[in-house]
């Protein structure tokens, strides 16, 4: 095998990827099986195909459903002997439009986004262990970092993530698990689609990009695969951040 291919190559591991049934969590899903790996792609979605690859299977679960998850981890480490990855897509972002909200909108991101990413964690960590270790990458937010209006329970969730991926980085260590974060930018998912097709705020969030573009998807998948193979094998509570230069720039 060439020495590129054999750094970065994802040949055969089994990675798990919540939040997989649409946007950045189904792109990462296709990139990964695309890259030789075992995927699962999890959500709370039905009926959502995976036809880009054989090796790529997506399964309805409810990550909120914490017993229903660690049964799915159960299960994929008796069929496949091992679980080598873990990327946590899954999220959940609700804009404060009526103030008598605000405060169910907060705690139901916080138990979504960080909460539930917490358990899913706790769930993996025992089968990763089993299989000799691996590696957990969390998608974070330039909202962990930064203010933006009208959504501190996501911004928290994120900030509260971006700690959580290094607390775990050092109490996994020991099991040969390495954890770390993405920090995307803004990406054109579903999320964003209300500023994406506002004039006005596109070009707001364009001039803060060092990089004069909005991030696809596919901009997520070389660090994501880089973050899963022995390329980062020394890489640890550490946060990637894809954000077109977003938090780089000054004026």
């Amino acid at each position: 095998m060439h020495y590129l291919e054999e750094t970065f190559s994802l040949n055969k591991k089994v990675i798990i990827v919540t939040g997989g049934s649409r946007g950045i969590g189904f792109t990462l899903a296709k990139s990964l099986s695309m890259a030789g790996a075992i995927v699962i792609g999890v959500g709370r979605s039905n009926n959502i195909n995976y036809d880009f690859s054989e090796q790529a299977t997506y399964i309805e679960c409810n990550l909120s459903n914490h017993e229903d998850f660690e049964s799915l981890c159960n299960k994929l480490y008796k069929q496949h002997g091992c679980i080598d990855g873990l990327v946590n897509v899954a999220g959940i972002s609700i804009e404060n439009l009526d103030q008598k909200d605000h405060l169910v909108n907060f705690t139901n991101t916080i138990n979504f986004n960080l909460t539930s990413i917490y358990a899913a964690c706790n769930s993996v960590h025992p089968f990763m262990k089993e299989s000799g270790g691996g590696s957990i990458v969390n998608i974070t937010s330039i909202g962990a970092f930064l203010s933006f209006p009208k959504n501190p329970g996501y911004q928290s969730s994120k900030a509260g993530l971006t700690m959580l991926s290094k607390s775990l980085a050092l109490d996994y260590s020991s099991d040969n698990i390495r954890v770390n974060n993405i920090t995307p930018g803004y990406i054109k998912t579903d999320m964003t689609k209300k500023s994406y097709q506002d004039k006005n705020l596109h070009a707001q969030r364009l001039e803060r990009m060092i990089i004069p573009r909005w991030g696809e998807p596919e901009d997520l998948s070389g660090a994501t695969i880089f973050l899963l193979s022995k390329a980062s094998s020394y890489i640890t509570g550490s946060d990637l951040a894809v954000d077109g230069g977003w938090m780089a720039k000054g004026l």
